[in-house]
Formats: C-alpha cells, sequence, structure tokens
C-alpha cells in the first residue's frame, strides 16, 4: 500500500509515530551508503540553532518541526522501516512540534498529510543514492514524486558543492545559485548556500543560511561572541574618549 499526500486517509487502524520503528529519538533505518559521515551531527546542530530564531518569528505559535535524521514514514510495508526516508535535515512550517505532549519519534505523512518545505542529504558516498531516480525505490524519485518537500538539497562537504532543486510542476528542477552562490528560500526570507570557515574547532565548507541581504545567521555561540566583540570595541572606544578628556585636563564625570 502506497501513500502520498495527495488526500487525507481516515483510517484509524494505521500506525502512528509512536508504534514506528526510532531509537532515542534518533530513525534507526539501516544505511545504504557504507558509514556515516562524523560531520551531519554537527553540521545539522549549525543549521537548526541558526534557523530558529526566523523561524519563531515566523511562526510566533511555535507550529512548525524541524527533523533531523528523523524518519518521514510515506508507505506500510514489512519491515517498516523500509517505508520511510530519513532525511539528515529537514523542516515542515504549520504542524505542531509534539503530538499529544510527546516528542516525536518519526514524521508519518498518512497522520498529518504536510510534506516537509526543505529536505537536505549529506552525503557520505559518491552522491548516486542521493541522485537515485529508481521508481519507489531511489531516493531521489521517493522525494520528488511521493513525500514531496518544495526544495531538496544535497550537499557534498567533501567537493564543497551544493545542489539545490525546486518542486515544479510535479517534478525538480535543478536552481541556480544568486550572485553570492546562494539559493534562495524565499518562504523563509533566507538564502542557503556553502560558507568556508571554522564550526566547532573543524574548517570545512560548511552549509549555512543567510538573510535576503547577504547576511551570515549566525548559532547561539556566534551571536554571543558577536555580542562580546561588540562590547568590548565599546569599552576600548570609551576608555580611548576618557583618556582624551584627562589629555585636555578634564576629569570625566564617571558613573
Amino acid at each position: 500500500m502506497q501513500f502520498t499526500t495527495d488526500r487525507p486517509y481516515t483510517e484509524t487502524s494505521l500506525p502512528d509515530h509512536t508504534q514506528l520503528p526510532e531509537s532515542n529519538g534518533t530513525f534507526v533505518l539501516a544505511k545504504r551508503t557504507v558509514g556515516q559521515n562524523w560531520q551531519e551531527h554537527p553540521q545539522s546542530i549549525l543549521l537548526t540553532a541558526s534557523i530558529t530564531p526566523v523561524l519563531k518569528q515566523l511562526h510566533s505559535d511555535g507550529e512548525y518541526c524541524i527533523g533531523q535524521d528523523l524518519g518521514i514514514y510515506w508507505r506500510i510495508i514489512d519491515p517498516p522501516e523500509r517505508g520511510a526516508e530519513a532525511p539528515d535535515w529537514f523542516y515542515v512550517p504549520n504542524v505542531p512540534a509534539t503530538l499529544k505532549g510527546q516528542t516525536r519519534r518519526s514524521y508519518v505523512l498518512w497522520q498529518e498529510y504536510i510534506s516537509p518545505l526543505i529536505a537536505l542529504e549529506f552525503v557520505s558516498g559518491n552522491g548516486e543514492e542521493e541522485r537515485d531516480k529508481t521508481p519507489w525505490k531511489g531516493k531521489f524519485w521517493i522525494y520528488e514524486q511521493v513525500i514531496k518537500p518544495a526544495f531538496y538539497g544535497i550537499y557534498e562537504a567533501s567537493k564543497a558543492s551544493l545542489e539545490m532543486y525546486e518542486l515544479i510542476g510535479g517534478n525538480y528542477e535543478l536552481l541556480s545559485p544568486n550572485e553570492r552562490g546562494h539559493y534562495p528560500i524565499k518562504h523563509l526570507n533566507v538564502e542557503i548556500g556553502l560558507w568556508q570557515g571554522e564550526y566547532q574547532n573543524v574548517e570545512l565548507p560548511w552549509l549555512r543560511w543567510w538573510d535576503l541581504d547577504g547576511n551570515l545567521l549566525l548559532d547561539g555561540d556566534e551571536r554571543a561572541e558577536q555580542e562580546r566583540e561588540r562590547a568590548e570595541q565599546e569599552r576600548q572606544k570609551s576608555d580611548r574618549l576618557i583618556a582624551q578628556l584627562r589629555a585636555l585636563g578634564i576629569e570625566p564625570e564617571l558613573e
């Protein structure tokens, strides 16, 4: 039995997110490629931490979901894991962050009907899996024809490469980057692209967000460091002014 988001399903016997496989909040779908990119976890954290202020402003009611290696179930099959894909990172608007007070263990299309706006895959092999268009089996085909995120990204850190596709007329079209080398996601008023720099003590071409003016969106630690640097600059400016006044024989009034 296949399921898509084209129509709602009213069957009460279908399994929900509490009945489908997961482990410690992480989807247990066996990787088709050997091994897992060590960078995936910090990369996902960076994407989530830097986009969260934007999403909180956009969703004042808190109605959105971010998944990191979380299974998106799209059909019922045995074993159940074969009926799901687990993007390395995805975002779904206008759905509750929790279900009946429970943390999501998976995202079940026949339960919620809303497709992700963005799904991102971090390549750990040669990229064939992420580009596979084999009907009912290939990741690309399943995203394009069944799960249907509006934007699908294939990120290869080893090649400093990002491919972004947009679902247009039922099929993915490869997007061209703008003059900054970024891909606008106007639904969120952000751009996505590659940033060469150091994060968590590692220098890489990281996948990052920018606003539509080209300003890099920072994570919590980066925002704190920016504030610390701004405060230090203000302190130094104040010290210079005090020194100049004293050189003129004026004792400033200090609080």
